[in-house]
């Protein structure tokens, strides 16, 4: 119950949706599943709301379940008190977990460890306590002279004592918790170039910065330097002040033996302490990095995924190159493959007008009217190609540069191989490239996520928080979107609520042999689909083949018997709440219904911005600062975000020329795939830098 209270308020939600919500979750419904058909139960939580419930769900639990491990490994030990109890429960973090765990956790040889076993223990409480006089303290040390445990003297004796002391030092809560804390507020990061440091990591070469204003990208860009081998990282804390503070927590302002716990605590600091916060601070850092860079790229995929399909096109995918020349593709308006080939309109060969003739052949034979153009190697000289040839034609015809990364990731997998077991790797690549034009989404799923081009840093965060990440961003657009169940690849299915990779494959066995669904109850003739599996899916498959009108649609089979009598109905708003209350169902799924009734199967991508259609190209040369142009959102990142106008380079929108209100963050205003005006406020031609502002345009 005290975690469901703590989940309300940071979630600023009623205590019975998280309740209500939970037991769903622990039910096994999935969050798509929950999000979509039970917002009665959760009080319309969408899967964003949803999504963070879950995250912090698993954290307190986590938590939860920690502690009792710390607790019974404490009482095993015979060590539970009634103090460290009401500590651990009163923890509100690992960190406070382990901090109270820590001096009682089993350690390696040490010189504590060695000083206890020569039995200095007694005289390092002694001198703790502080309660005798300096001869009575040399008296005690000198009585622990023996041969047999190899203490020489009383002064040895008192060494052996201040380990046990040092070492103390560094388990404490108290002390831990100032050198936390100082380190944080007054420390500073620092980085240095190490001999034959690589120039592209030059402005870290001399770098320092407090700990607290560390920014994600640049934490992750130096700790990448430092992977290889290009920076050495550092830290700079106020080490004397600390210390001091350190004296005054182990003795006070007067102690009978402060000389000898004042060298214990200087020894203690340097030698176990401070290393050990550094270590802590690089993981802080490293951890706050990771987080914030994954939320950008999670904020980045969403919309990314979520592009404006473009329908009816027969598309012709061109993958550019150089000396192997340029892959092409053209693909019919259900991603079909109606041809392919290879064209040389570039360097070494520039056959333009061979380039050309294919085309006005592909044009004809099949009525091409987009090209889609790699963005990759060979992409601007292609593209001028594709525009002459478009400014020549009668025709009208369009080209979009597209986004390739992570197309050739997926012309080289084993779902390309078994979509395409005869083509060439590259002409893969360009199928690839014209199905993104058509349907994002469904192609885009057919890659890893933190392959397709759109993160900061994504290769240098923590993989597997990044990939589960992603991979529930990816699970909620395409249940959002809806599959048509006979169309949909496998890596497209694996992604609906309640199936698995295994189901997945099932399912497109049985589509293979028995030549497609008719209704969705069919999908019960699957291997392994049973009942929970169906209600979990069955909403977001779409059967357009069914003869039951309502397979088209949203609308959750277990809701058909409320639909039927609806269809055909012209019902206004002010009609729901008697229908209601006639069906017997709450209000947010009667809504839903109704809606899904006036534009069945409606896609919820036709609201975000179409992609730009050019049929002109754009060279840096032509470019003027006070231009003023349109152009798309391809990635947003902590500094700014980049905009494609047209040219060989996406140009620099800084954070501070986003707006002209302040903004925490770009992603404030800004997502991937935004239309945009923009002005071009500097041209740096030498380095193909383009400075861009969305102010005053």
């Amino acid at each position: 119950m005290q975690i469901f209270e703590r989940l309300a308020r940071e979630l600023d939600i009623q205590l019975l949706q998280v309740q209500k919500t939970v037991e769903l979750m622990d039910e096994g419904n999935t969050l798509p599943f929950i999000a979509r058909y039970r917002k009665e139960v959760t009080g319309n939580l969408d899967d964003v709301k949803l999504r963070e419930l879950e995250e912090k769900l698993q954290f307190y639990r986590s938590l939860e379940e920690r502690k009792t491990t710390v607790a019974r490994l404490l009482q095993e030990q015979g060590l539970l008190t009634e103090e460290l109890e009401k500590s651990i429960e009163k923890s509100t973090s690992l960190q406070q977990i382990e901090d109270i765990y820590r001096p009682y956790r089993p350690k390696k040889r040490t010189r504590a460890t060695i000083a206890i076993e020569k039995g200095l223990e007694p005289l390092a409480n002694y001198i703790m306590e502080g309660m005798g006089s300096l001869e009575e303290l040399l008296s005690l040390a000198e009585e622990c002279i023996s041969e047999e445990k190899e203490i020489q003297s009383a002064q040895e004796a008192l060494v052996y004592a201040q380990d046990i002391l040092a070492d103390r030092l560094s388990d404490d809560v108290a002390a831990r918790g100032i050198v936390r804390k100082e380190s944080f507020m007054r420390g500073n990061f620092t980085s240095e170039a190490i001999e034959g440091a690589d120039s592209v990591y030059e402005i870290y070469w001399d770098f320092s910065e407090p700990v607290r204003a560390m920014k994600p990208h640049r934490t992750l860009a130096i700790f990448r330097g430092e992977k290889e081998g290009s920076l050495r990282i550092g830290f700079d804390f106020p080490d004397e002040e600390i210390i001091e503070k350190l004296k005054y927590l182990f003795r006070g302002s007067k102690h009978p033996f402060a000389l000898y716990i004042d060298e214990a605590v200087e020894d203690g600091y340097k030698r176990l302490l401070r290393p050990s916060i550094e270590t802590e601070t690089r993981n802080a850092l490293k951890e706050v990095a990771d987080s914030e860079s994954i939320d950008v790229f999670k904020k980045n995929l969403r919309p990314y995924l979520m592009q404006a399909p473009l329908s009816g096109h027969v598309v012709m995918g061109l993958d550019p190159g150089f000396r192997t020349g340029c892959k092409l593709a053209v693909v019919g308006p259900m991603g079909e493959l109606l041809d392919y080939g290879t064209i040389f309109p570039t360097k070494p060969r520039t056959d333009i007008e061979g380039a050309k003739k294919v085309f006005s052949t592909m044009v004809e034979k099949y009525g091409v009217s987009l090209f889609a153009i790699g963005n990759g190697t060979a992409s601007r000289e292609t593209e001028q190609v594709v525009a002459s040839f478009i400014e020549e034609q009668k025709k009208e015809l369009h080209y979009c540069i597209v986004n390739e990364s992570g197309a050739s990731i997926y012309s080289a997998s084993p779902l390309a191989r078994e979509e395409f077991p005869d083509l060439d790797v590259s002409i893969r690549g360009a199928i690839s490239i014209a199905r993104r034009i058509q349907d994002p989404l469904a192609e885009l799923v057919k890659i890893e996520p933190k392959h397709i081009g759109i993160g900061q840093y994504q290769h240098d965060v923590n993989q597997k928080l990044l990939d589960e990440s992603l991979e529930k961003v990816v699970e909620d657009c395409v249940n959002a979107v809806g599959v048509n169940l006979n169309q949909a690849s496998f890596r497209l299915l694996s992604y609906v609520a309640g199936i698995s990779k295994n189901v997945a494959k099932n399912i497109v066995k049985y589509k293979e042999e028995k030549g497609g669904f008719k209704s969705r109850k069919e999908l019960f003739e699957v291997k392994g689909l049973g009942p929970k599996t169906f209600e979990q899916c069955a909403g977001f498959l779409r059967v357009p083949e069914s003869s039951e009108p309502l397979d088209h649609t949203a609308v959750h089979p277990e809701s058909y018997s409320i639909a039927r009598p609806l269809l055909g109905r012209q019902i206004s708003s002010a009609d729901l709440p008697a229908l209601a209350q006639q069906y017997n169902i709450g209000l947010p799924t009667l809504s839903d219904i109704v809606e899904e009734l006036k534009k069945p199967g409606r896609d919820p991508r036709e609201e975000m911005p179409k992609p730009i259609l050019r049929s002109d190209v754009l060279s840096l040369a032509d470019l003027k600062e006070g231009m003023i142009l349109t152009g798309t959102v391809r990635n947003v990142v902590d500094f700014g975000a980049f905009v494609d106008i047209g040219v060989k380079e996406d140009g620099l929108v800084h954070i501070s020329k986003i707006s002209d209100k302040y903004i925490k963050h770009p992603s404030d205003v800004l997502q991937v795939a935004d239309i945009v005006k923009v002005k071009i406020i500097g041209i740096d031609a030498q380095r193909n830098k383009i400075s861009l502002s969305m102010r005053d345009v």
